[in-house]
């Protein structure tokens, strides 16, 4: 090469270098917003050219956490990666904030990274116990205080009726308790971060003893078993105690007590005449005591009427009923009226009584009886009642049952004539029942 391309050559190479000196530092690596999530490792990126001999500074704030390639702040889960790179390990909430890059020369040039930590929700529920109580009529409150970033919403339900959300928000009042309300709650926290968390409560709602009894009278005979059921519900649990006429119960050879949940069973086996007569359930517990009372009878049940409503003929009906009865049945005693019937009102005729032959021993508890009653209007409508007896007396007098005749000049389907639905016949069944039983008394 010649001289003069020579010289020409060097001088270019110190133009260049000269301009790359002129140039100074420059930031190859641009400032971004990253989201981490808790226990992440996160890496913030800082490349720069021409730094030359000038420093390069991670800040946070006005803490300095690395000069050059020296570690500044005491925290191991900060270092340098791959040049001038910050990688932070175990990620905590106190990270989140703005990282600063920082060339310190006469003009300061500097680069930010914000970070923002997601945290898992997390739950401070009250009371800790996750058990509250309260009286009934009394107000509860539950409560779970949720942290997280971002910030978690809370959702109520009370299990097994997922299906409905009692309410949104830290707290669950609620007021004016019964004791259906007692039950499992559970309160949802979700922020997308993680899976939800779901904390359970036990809400016990204390009141005195509720007892419903499966019937108020029953039927049995000398020799035969009778079975009194009664079911309590209370809390605290209740006491239960069997009482005969005041007199309280022991178990014996012939009589049983047992329970199953809420079902309190008196058992008597082969009844003897002084097992009849009436008998108390007594529940206690500390708010209240509750009581009901069976009657255990050797008089028959009261008749159910198996007839079809709709007659076959034009002025005769055959009725048709059974009885529950132990012993054989003494005396049957029906009485029916027709009823005159217009669109606004119902205006029942004179009662007709009628003393039925009492069927033969049935060998058996239920006693079936069919009646033909004769001389009917046709096209008419009936009503009637009966009582039985045996041996310990009549029973009580059975539901009004009614019937139609064929024929009239209006025709009747069968579900017009199901027993009585208005109150107005209701109040009138328990007027007959009333004068059946005084009639009864005055002529027995």
């Amino acid at each position: 090469m010649e001289p003069g391309w020579v010289v020409l050559a060097a001088a270019l190479v110190a133009v260049l270098a000269q301009n790359n000196r002129n140039d100074g530092p420059r930031f190859l690596s641009r400032g971004h917003s990253f989201r981490t999530v808790v226990g992440d490792t996160l890496l913030l990126p800082c490349q720069v050219q021409n730094l030359g001999s000038l420093v390069l500074l991670w800040r946070r704030g006005p803490a300095v956490l690395t000069a050059a390639s020296l570690m500044v702040t005491r925290d191991d889960r900060f270092r340098l990666v791959d040049g001038y790179n910050l990688q932070i390990t175990d990620v905590g909430p106190q990270d989140a904030g703005d990282y600063v890059c920082q060339i310190s020369d006469r003009v300061s040039k500097d680069q930010v990274h914000t970070v923002e930590v997601l945290v898992p929700p997390s739950v401070r529920a009250s009371p800790e116990s996750r058990h509250a109580a309260a009286r009934r009529g009394g107000a509860a409150v539950l409560e779970c205080r949720a942290s997280g970033n971002p910030v978690p919403s809370v959702v109520w339900h009370k299990l097994n009726d997922s299906s409905v959300r009692l309410a949104e928000g830290p707290q669950l009042q609620l007021s004016r308790l019964e004791r259906q309300h007692s039950g499992k709650y559970a309160c949802t926290v979700d922020n997308g971060v993680g899976p939800p968390i779901v904390s359970e409560f036990q809400l016990q709602v204390l009141y005195p003893p509720e007892i419903t009894v499966e019937r108020s009278w029953v039927h049995t005979g000398e020799g035969f078993r009778a079975e009194l059921l009664c079911t309590v519900l209370a809390d605290p649990p209740a006491e239960v105690l069997w009482y005969q006429n005041s007199f309280p119960l022991s178990a014996s050879e012939r009589v049983t007590m047992s329970v199953r949940g809420n079902n309190h069973t008196l058992l008597i086996a082969n009844v003897q005449p002084e097992d009849f007569g009436n008998y108390t359930c007594v529940a206690d517990n500390s708010l209240g005591r509750a009581r009901q009372h069976v009657e255990v009878s050797g008089r028959p049940g009261a008749a159910r009427f198996t007839s079809p409503p709709l007659a076959r003929a034009r002025t005769a009906y055959t009725l048709a009923f059974a009885v529950d009865s132990y012993p054989p049945l003494d005396e049957l005693r029906l009485l029916y009226r027709q009823l005159a019937v217009n669109e606004s009102f119902q205006q029942p005729g004179r009662w007709h009584d009628v003393v039925i032959p009492a069927p033969e021993p049935a060998g058996s508890l239920t006693h079936r009886v069919t009646h033909e009653l004769r001389g009917l209007d046709p096209g008419a409508m009936y009503e009637a009642i009966v009582q039985a007896k045996n041996r310990y007396g009549w029973n009580e007098v059975s539901d009004i049952f009614q019937f139609h005749t064929l024929g009239g000049t209006h025709s009747v389907h069968a579900d017009e004539l199901s027993p009585m639905f208005s109150s107005a016949v209701r109040h009138r069944l328990m007027t007959y029942a009333v004068l059946l039983a005084l009639y009864t008394h005055m002529v027995g």
